[in-house]
């Protein structure tokens, strides 16, 4: 589904993101690890194809990304950026349905699909709340809608990527889990994840894999039991954890030493 081979983008004259190499395949997540400044977040932003590599490769389903139509990549490919500036007094549904931009579904369809994603997000009570007055865990949620609705069906596009950088940055423990088991519902419906996330015993939990970057190095990859080891987090973030297995879930949990 998506190819990255020896990905360099730099910025400046200096390399942000170094020779970095991964496939993902359809209903697989990815979670991307590491300290601020690591180059997790200019690695996403490649992987929609806002930033062009400074050497190496990317392609979705076979072909390069950047052969890819804007349209037809953007019915394919999604992306929940850190922070969505939107200071227009749409409502809820109206900006969920800014996702099906791309598409040429109908307006019963999209309607459907809205209906749907808000349900998905636990927003639906918001649906007519002008989108300016809502917290900023009720944004995230909206947006999260959004890029949802945007590569919800599977007939609209084949193969579907969604990109996250930090998803529930804004959101309580309850809405976290609430996010993480609707990306792994997409997951099991086809659609392969890439994920930044600061929490690792999360990313752990929900990710297939992980890839650890440091200084836009890749310093590990792997399952999450390999790369979420008390050495490679002191690799990583220059402080001692402990990493414990959770009883239930069997994935590594990090503490701090």
């Amino acid at each position: 589904m998506l190819q990255v081979e020896g990905l360099t983008l730099s910025a400046g004259g200096r390399a942000v993101v170094e020779t970095v190499d991964f496939t993902l395949a359809a209903g697989e997540h990815l979670a991307v690890i590491g300290p601020n400044g690591a180059g997790k977040s200019t690695l996403i932003h490649a992987l929609i194809g806002d930033l062009v590599p400074t050497a190496g490769s990317i392609r979705l389903a076979g072909r390069a990304l950047a052969d890819w139509p804007v349209r037809e990549r953007a019915c394919r490919v999604a992306l929940l950026p850190q922070a969505s500036a939107l200071n227009f007094p749409f409502t809820v549904a109206e900006v969920v349905r800014l996702g099906r931009g791309p598409h040429a579904s109908g307006t019963v369809a999209d309607r459907d699909i809205v209906t749907e994603t808000l349900a998905a997000s636990d927003i639906a009570h918001l649906r007519d709340r002008p989108y300016t007055r809502l917290s900023g865990g009720e944004k995230q949620r909206v947006q999260l809608a959004r890029v949802m609705s945007q590569i919800w069906r599977a007939e609209d596009a084949g193969d579907r990527l969604l990109l996250l950088d930090e998803p529930v940055a804004a959101l309580d423990l309850g809405h976290q889990r609430l996010v993480m088991r609707q990306v792994a519902a997409l997951a099991d419906q086809g659609v392969a994840v890439v994920s930044v996330l600061h929490d690792i015993s999360l990313a752990a939990r929900y990710a297939d894999r992980m890839l650890a970057l440091r200084d836009g190095q890749t310093i590990a990859a792997g399952t999450p039991a390999e790369v979420v080891t008390a050495e490679r987090m002191q690799c990583l973030f220059d402080t001692e954890t402990r990493v414990i297995t959770h009883p239930d879930t069997h994935t590594p949990v990090v503490l701090h030493g």
